[in-house]
């Protein structure tokens, strides 16, 4: 556990992926366009939350478990997408995966009221669940393990990039197309990344031995579930790397509002620099990655020694509540980027096991993640409203759900520091 090394199989350390320089870039593109698609619906609604708010009468706790149904989605269909990107590929799983999200974009569309909506966002999380999951999984065999680890932070670049196109754009969109029209437009632009996919990706060559490998020889998921690092890492990717997408994904534009005093279109601007500041960071992750790889610094050594600052700035941001005002946004960036240690987790737990489980460990870490997002999601609306119904302020009730979150994701460090120590013991001669 100690050692990177004993973690990540012999062919992931290798020089050269199966792909030349000229083909990843394509086929990196390729899967660019689908994820920014998938970010940018993933992340709309806190742009559109006071449109859909208004229009259909939506409480604090409805908008949580409406941008929370995206996420729910998302976990569905992890374990069976981890089993079907083994068996049958990225680009064919990927395709079929998009049909749905291009009809989720249509059913949000045409919604009539609140559980509409909800079944229209399952929906889109359904079909876009494995946008990330496809190509990390074809990047653990067709590149090398430091092309990998640039790959993986480059391609939440690009999500950054469809996060950032959900904030000031829409906002400058929706007096033309209306959020209605412009789901109509999401959908088609889907069907569009569909046919660049299709166009470039390879396609996934398997053995009878690999199929055979591939199926887990009847065991499933149970190789991923009791694996150490595994273990040691789910809880920081459910409390924090899920948090650090809930908060960025929905409750930064209400604190903004709420908390900061911010006007939509100023709450709207914020959340443009918020995923600025995680666009420059991903593309920082990106360049230092393979250094990183290259001086054996495994993720959760990275996380240990970065996450903590996270943790202060969230604190202070708590604590200083409505005094920070204007600086609610700067905070809220410093905050995400600062999190954002925690996303070399993911490579890494797909690095842990060989090529032929890829699919399914990160389908499954994808699962802790995103079941994360929902619950805090949800949680932090729940709490929100409890709160307000016990007559807190709806400041105080904000702040003390955000209080809650914070003491959550302390633990999930806590416990991944004990784990790593402990494996590191065991492991010793």
């Amino acid at each position: 556990m100690s050692n990177v090394k004993t973690l990540i199989p012999a062919d992931a350390m290798a020089g050269a992926g199966q792909l030349g320089r000229r083909a990843a870039v394509v086929v990196f593109a390729a899967f660019a366009v689908a994820y920014f698609l998938s970010a940018l619906i993933r992340a709309i609604t806190a742009t559109l939350a006071p449109q859909l708010t208004s229009e259909f009468g939506l409480q604090a706790r409805d908008l949580g478990l409406l941008s929370g149904a995206y996420f729910l989605g998302f976990a569905l269909t992890q374990l069976p997408l981890g089993t079907w990107l083994d068996r049958h590929g990225p680009r064919r799983v990927v395709l079929g995966f998009l049909a749905v999200a291009v009809l989720g974009c249509l059913a949000f569309s045409m919604a009539g009221g609140f559980w509409s909506l909800f079944v229209a966002r399952v929906l889109c999380g359904v079909g876009l669940s494995a946008c990330l999951m496809a190509p990390l999984t074809g990047y653990r065999r067709w590149l090398s393990l430091p092309a990998q680890m640039r790959a993986n932070s480059w391609m939440l670049m690009t999500g950054s990039f469809g996060m950032i196109a959900s904030t000031l754009p829409v906002q400058w969109l929706l007096p033309a197309l209306g959020w209605r029209g412009m789901f109509v437009g999401l959908a088609g632009l889907l069907v569009v990344a569909m046919v660049l996919i299709r166009w470039q990706v390879p396609v996934w060559s398997t053995s009878r031995q690999s199929e055979a490998q591939a199926s887990g020889d009847g065991q499933g998921y149970g190789p991923v579930w009791r694996n150490s690092y595994f273990r040691a890492m789910a809880p920081v990717g459910f409390f924090c790397y899920g948090g650090l997408l809930a908060v960025q994904t929905l409750w930064a534009a209400p604190w903004m509002s709420k908390v900061g005093g911010y006007s939509p279109v100023e709450a709207a601007t914020g959340l443009f620099w918020i995923n600025v500041s995680m666009l420059c960071a991903f593309w920082s992750w990106g360049m230092a990655g393979p250094w990183l790889a290259s001086k054996g610094l495994a993720a959760h050594r990275l996380i240990a020694m970065t996450l903590p600052a996270s943790f202060l700035i969230l604190a202070g941001l708590i604590l200083t509540g409505p005094w920070s005002g204007a600086w609610s946004a700067p905070l809220l960036a410093l905050y995400c980027v600062a999190c954002s240690a925690v996303t070399p987790s993911q490579p890494a737990v797909g690095m842990a096991f060989p090529p032929e489980q890829a699919g399914r460990a990160l389908s499954a870490y994808n699962l802790v993640i995103f079941v994360g997002v929902f619950v805090i999601q949800w949680g932090i609306g729940l709490a929100n409203d409890v709160l307000v119904w016990l007559g807190a302020s709806p400041v105080q009730a904000i702040q003390a759900a955000f209080g809650v979150y914070l003491l959550c994701g302390v633990g999930a460090y806590l416990h991944m520091l004990r784990a790593t120590r402990h494996n590191r013991l065991a492991s010793s001669p």
